[in-house]
């Protein structure tokens, strides 16, 4: 298959970016080793999304539109919350999995 190889472009916003730094600065509290661990898996996972996007499931939630972002769990309890349109991932959110989804539809 020809779109098996294809590499596509992850751009991370600078409130992504925002949004790990907290979550790594809280870990950092508790444990440098763990915030660290965050931030190596972030990488991984993120880097993994070069490749077939299109695997993870829909980030479902009544207070968001149908079908606009996707989700990938890393490091057990954070999500990463992108969208894929034209051959580009944009990652706009890290959150931590136990918080709820309703204050993304302001944004």
């Amino acid at each position: 298959m020809q779109n098996e190889n294809k590499r596509h472009a992850v751009i991370v916003s600078e409130r992504a970016v925002g949004m790990l730094v907290d979550h790594a600065r809280f870990l950092a509290n508790v444990s440098e080793e763990a915030a660290q661990n965050l931030i190596k898996d972030f990488q991984s996972a993120s880097m993994s999304l070069e490749t077939f996007p299109e695997r993870n499931p829909w980030l479902i939630d009544s207070a968001l539109p149908i079908n606009k972002y996707r989700k990938l769990v890393f490091g057990k309890r954070y999500l990463i919350i992108y969208q894929f349109k034209n051959d580009h991932v944009y990652v706009d959110f890290i959150i931590d999995c136990r918080q709820e989804y309703a204050w993304l539809h302001q944004t």
